[in-house]
């Protein structure tokens, strides 16, 4: 059912979060409210125009999540879904049609998957969007996945998958920030940071969420951008970067290794540092906004339009303490 989080709500009881269940309960009944966002009903009421298709199967083994097994009418389910433009994170495929989202996920993915193992793990997913990682998560050998991100135009994306997931449910996407994590929870094997922690105004609050929602010996996945340089430096733009107001703090990877260990993470190890360019961010009939070509000089692509260096990305892997 729509917006329905009550397996999510047992599956945290089962896991000894009862009084989180709780709680939780309450912020979803609230946020969940039409009234809380002027685009909420034309969202639902899109979603109830989806084909009904019981013998749907959704597949995340390829580079687009997929959903298929019936015959629908393009046009119309085309038409129902962008009503949730913008699509920023994918790409999707339902019944054939496919949604060519602003960011290729699909690349930054491949670059992480086969340097982690997340068989029969439970896996914490911050700043989650859509749920293209969760479900790619899942299909990697996850057991449970939990997304938060509390933006409603993204979990309204969530759901549209989720109308199409296998029971029993694995995959939950929750309308909260990190900051909202109850602490010291220690309840994931696994947690994600993808393109989160440079829009923290205190990164290092950021990583003791994180290191508080996980076991002893859990892992952290960590992505986001930073300084090409040797020095333990960090930019702080002085007004905005790439166009964006809210980017705090762009450290370097030796800054990020030093506030990794100032947190309490060990043992960490950079996967990949690579330059954002159009292949993978870009704008599209999904995303018609403006995209990376609009936020770089035109005269230096290396920059942005305010002089900085251009997006570059690490991935790093770190872990909690036994």
């Amino acid at each position: 059912m729509l917006l329905d989080r009550e397996p999510l709500f047992a599956a945290l009881r089962d896991r000894d979060l009862g009084r989180w269940a709780k709680a939780l309960s309450q912020v979803c009944r609230q946020r969940f409210d039409p009234s809380q966002h002027g685009n909420l009903c034309k969202w639902i009421d899109a979603w109830h125009r989806l084909p009904d298709v019981p013998e749907a199967t959704l597949d995340a083994q390829h580079d687009a999540v997929s959903v298929s097994g019936g015959d629908v009418d393009l046009n119309a389910l085309r038409e129902t879904l962008m009503e949730l433009h913008p699509w920023r994170k994918g790409p999707f495929e339902l019944f054939n049609l496919k949604i060519d989202s602003e960011w290729r996920c699909d690349l930054k993915w491949n670059r992480v998957c086969g340097e982690i193992d997340l068989r029969g793990k439970s896996v914490l997913d911050v700043g989650s969007g859509n749920g293209y990682y969760g479900w790619k998560m899942l299909a990697a050998g996850a057991d449970f996945v939990l997304g938060c991100d509390p933006m409603l135009l993204y979990l309204m994306q969530f759901e549209v998958l989720r109308r199409y997931a296998p029971s029993p449910e694995r995959h939950f996407v929750i309308p909260i920030t990190d900051a909202e994590l109850p602490a010291g929870m220690q309840a994931f094997d696994t947690a994600f940071s993808m393109g989160v922690l440079y829009h923290r105004t205190s990164p290092i609050d950021h990583l003791q969420s994180l290191l508080g929602a996980l076991r002893p010996g859990g892992q952290l996945i960590l992505e986001t951008l930073v300084l090409r340089c040797d020095q333990e430096q960090v930019l702080v733009p002085k007004n905005r970067y790439a166009k964006m107001r809210n980017v705090w703090f762009i450290p370097s990877l030796g800054m990020l290794s030093r506030w990794l260990a100032r947190t309490g993470f060990v043992d960490v190890d950079v996967i990949d540092v690579t330059t954002t360019t159009d292949r993978e961010q870009r704008r599209t009939p999904w995303m018609t906004f403006e995209s990376l070509g609009d936020f770089l000089h035109p005269g230096d692509p290396a920059r942005t339009l305010e002089g900085y260096p251009a997006p570059t990305r690490a991935m790093v892997t770190a872990y909690k303490k036994d």
